[in-house]
């Protein structure tokens, strides 16, 4: 009888059972029928191999089957309304999106999008006590970031929207900062065999930008010092032709007047001053060629940084230069 009971029981108990166990292992689910079939483009499997993933990491960046996309596609993928500019973002239950920047000045910029887009998802998908303790080994390790970009990059999102703070913290932490503490590099360790190869790309790509910046403001620094000299001298030369016209004035009256010992006593004082008169001349024509010199370096180094700049800003259509 018990048995009978039990077989009857059996149907209704699987009918129960079966949503409950497919709502527990939903992730599970998702992520298998996403890799079912999904075969990683060469392009994508090459970002997971260059920034050392894990198995299991390649694994999850799969799951949300990653693309290189044109400016056009991005956008209309990455509808994320940042103001600033952004090259890559994952979205929670679709996938992951890449900017395909083909500026070969930035080589390392997709490796590192597609490590901080994985570290999203990987972040997204940590239990609440997990993410406490990362949480808190990311914030601790912030406060010893000594880079300002980092710094400044962290405020804004703070500002912007202070909830995506650790988020971001996880992502940029990850790829970005070379030295962090041992339990976080620990943790990290799940995700990259060589988190040191990710940071080599980032650091690789910032100093494009880093350099161009430094090179501007040694230019304007220079141009700073000319301009002064030359706002200098033309003051000097300003003064020296009034000096000089009114010793004309004053000798050609001795002369008119017939006081020709003392017209002729003058002159050579005179004729000095005028050497010296065109000899700042003379100088101050080098000054201003040598500020013109620097400043079409200056615009062609700021040119190539707006190059960079249009290259990775997936809000622009103007094309970079090779």
């Amino acid at each position: 009888m018990q048995r009978k009971k039990l077989k009857r029981l059996l149907p209704v108990l699987f009918l129960i059972v079966l949503p409950v166990l497919a709502l527990w292992q939903r992730q599970a689910i998702w992520d298998v029928s996403r890799l079912y079939g999904y075969e990683a483009p060469s392009e994508i499997e090459k970002l997971a191999t260059d920034t050392n993933m894990t198995s299991e990491t390649r694994r999850l960046f799969y799951v949300y089957r990653p693309s290189l996309e044109d400016k056009t596609a991005f956008k209309n993928n990455c509808q994320t309304g940042e103001q600033t500019i952004v090259i890559g973002c994952y979205i929670d239950g679709k996938g992951i999106y890449l900017l395909n920047v083909t500026d070969s000045r930035l080589n390392g910029i997709e490796q590192v999008t597609s490590a901080h887009e994985m570290l999203h998802a990987a972040y997204m998908r940590l239990s609440s006590r997990e993410r406490r303790k990362v949480d808190a080994m990311t914030a601790k390790a912030f406060e010893a970031v000594t880079d300002q970009r980092i710094k400044d990059t962290i405020e804004l999102y703070r500002k912007q929207d202070s909830t995506v703070v650790s988020n971001e913290l996880h992502s940029i932490l990850g790829t970005e900062v070379r030295q962090l503490p041992a339990d976080l590099e620990q943790y990290y360790r799940r995700y990259f065999t060589d988190r040191s190869k990710v940071v080599s790309f980032s650091e690789q790509y910032e100093q494009a930008f880093s350099d161009r910046k430094k090179q501007i403001a040694n230019f304007d620094s220079q141009l700073a010092t000319l301009k002064t000299q030359i706002e200098d001298l033309r003051s000097s030369l300003s003064r020296q032709s009034s000096s000089l016209a009114s010793e004309r004035s004053r000798m050609t009256l001795l002369r008119s007047s017939g006081q020709i010992s003392a017209y002729n006593a003058a002159v050579p004082g005179f004729n000095s001053a005028v050497d010296n008169y065109n000899q700042g001349v003379d100088e101050l024509g080098k000054l201003i060629d040598q500020f013109n010199d620097i400043v079409a370096k200056r615009n062609a180094v700021a040119s190539e940084e707006t190059d960079l700049v249009n290259a990775i800003d997936s809000r622009s259509s103007v094309p970079a230069r090779q």
